[in-house]
């Protein structure tokens, strides 16, 4: 027996993107050393999408960046607001993640590009502004589809309980993963009357550290940039491609068995690029029109208590002061579990949740990991759940999930990549998950 096919609903939508490269000669962030860059290998964007109903704007803005800062965050929405009239908590500002792009913090490990980073919110409110001004009757289209194979949990287990990062020389000790992937592929997709596709945002966890290393000298949006090239030269030169990066903390696109594959460079950049624009048009040409056009947001600060050194933590400290000679990684955790500034104090944690249709996106200002956006996507009453991490400020380098926070691996290490307090990630999925359920009304 045939059901009855609800009318797709009706938006306004636009979309547009800016160049935000910045000078050759930048310190490119990501690392616990300085790499110059000497050359652009491709531009870095920021991509807006905005839609509209009757009663409301909301806008998605992806940048080709390490993460965005609370500052160039703020300073942009306060711009959005006054050229578009969209409102702060209604528009989600995210960062790819490419680690061949500038650094954004002013006490980070390599020194920021002040001209550029001064011109960087009027840069993102630019791209946002001209989406505004060049609405058109769309349909929202949600779709997802698995994918396999290019991604991989990158901590394991070892046989004392602790967690590492990577197996290689401790192959004896591994007894497996320490966490699971998320396959799974979203896309929000913006169709126009003459049914041709003029946007797609899509959600993946996987890490954007992929084209250059710790070798780098080049300027690239990595395999984000990659999929847009590759969407662009099958839809039109005019699609505009935004990744909204999943809980990718404990995700990267190493194997853990032997390939003869690509595992790393541009090689593998290139690779993911095809793949994974191959996955989104999987996911694009099946989604169907939504039929809800609601549009709602909201935006929670949370109070979370930083990381206090502990006594731990501090003997790891002084047995490093000891060594002759410091890696560069050992040498930040020195200067930084020296100079601590917040014992003892809370961090401003923002949580964002945004309505559109059928689709919920969650926003989470740091890298989280996999666990608790799969968490967040399990309990969400939402027929599509976007987790997004390192949405709208970095409140923290690194958000594990609570049981691995004490384990010791790369991602949950107290200041080297965890700031907050062991119970941050649960604080934030619950949070979440409240704002889900009250902008679904159930």
């Amino acid at each position: 027996m045939s059901r009855e096919i609800p009318a797709p609903a009706a938006y306004q939508a636009g979309c547009a993107q800016e160049v935000i490269t910045p000078p050759v000669g930048v310190s490119l962030a990501g690392y616990f050393h300085d790499r110059v860059a000497r050359s652009v290998r491709d531009d870095l964007f920021a991509r807006a999408l905005v839609v509209a109903n009757e009663e409301t704007q909301m806008a998605l803005v992806s940048c080709d960046l390490i993460s965005v800062t609370r500052e160039v965050s703020e300073a942009a929405k306060e711009m959005i607001e006054e050229k578009t009239g969209i409102l702060p908590s209604h528009v989600l500002i995210c960062a790819t993640h490419t680690h061949t792009g500038p650094e954004l913090r002013p006490n980070g490990v390599v020194p920021v590009c002040e001209e550029w980073l001064e011109s960087l919110p009027r840069r993102i409110a630019e791209a946002v502004k001209r989406a505004a001004n060049s609405l058109f009757p769309a349909t929202l289209r949600a779709g997802r589809v698995e994918v396999e194979g290019y991604s991989f949990n990158r901590l394991f287990r070892l046989k004392d309980g602790h967690e590492v990062f990577g197996q290689r020389g401790r192959e004896a000790e591994v007894i497996g993963a320490a966490g699971p992937i998320d396959p799974e592929l979203q896309t929000l997709s913006l169709v126009d009357e003459a049914g041709r596709l003029r946007a797609v945002a899509f959600n993946f966890a996987l890490h954007v550290d992929v084209i250059g290393g710790g070798g780098a000298d080049f300027i690239s949006a990595d395999w984000p940039g990659e999929v847009a090239r590759n969407l662009a030269a099958i839809y039109g030169d005019e699609v505009v491609t935004l990744l909204l990066q999943g809980t990718c903390g404990d995700i990267n696109h190493f194997p853990h068995q032997p390939t003869h594959l690509p595992t790393g460079g541009p090689a593998k950049a290139v690779q993911l690029g095809r793949a994974l624009a191959g996955a989104v048009m999987v996911a694009m040409e099946r989604a169907e029109p939504m039929s809800d056009s609601l549009l709602a947001a909201q935006l929670q600060m949370l109070s979370i208590p930083y990381y206090i050194r502990d006594d731990d933590l501090r003997a790891e400290v002084e047995s490093l002061r000891a060594k002759p000679e410091l890696s560069p990684q050992e040498k930040y955790l020195v200067e930084r579990f020296t100079t601590w500034p917040y014992d003892g104090q809370n961090a401003e944690v923002p949580v964002q949740v945004l309505r559109l249709g059928e689709a919920a996106v969650v926003g989470l200002p740091a890298e989280i990991f996999v666990g608790l956006g799969l968490e967040i996507k399990r309990w969400s009453p939402a027929d599509f759940t976007l987790v997004v991490e390192l949405a709208n400020a970095r409140a923290s380098t690194y958000v594990p999930t609570t049981d691995q926070a004490e384990r010791g691996a790369y991602g949950a290490k107290p200041i080297l990549s965890r700031w907050l307090s062991a119970d941050a990630g649960r604080r934030m999925a619950d949070a979440a998950q409240v704002m889900l359920y009250k902008l679904w009304g159930t």
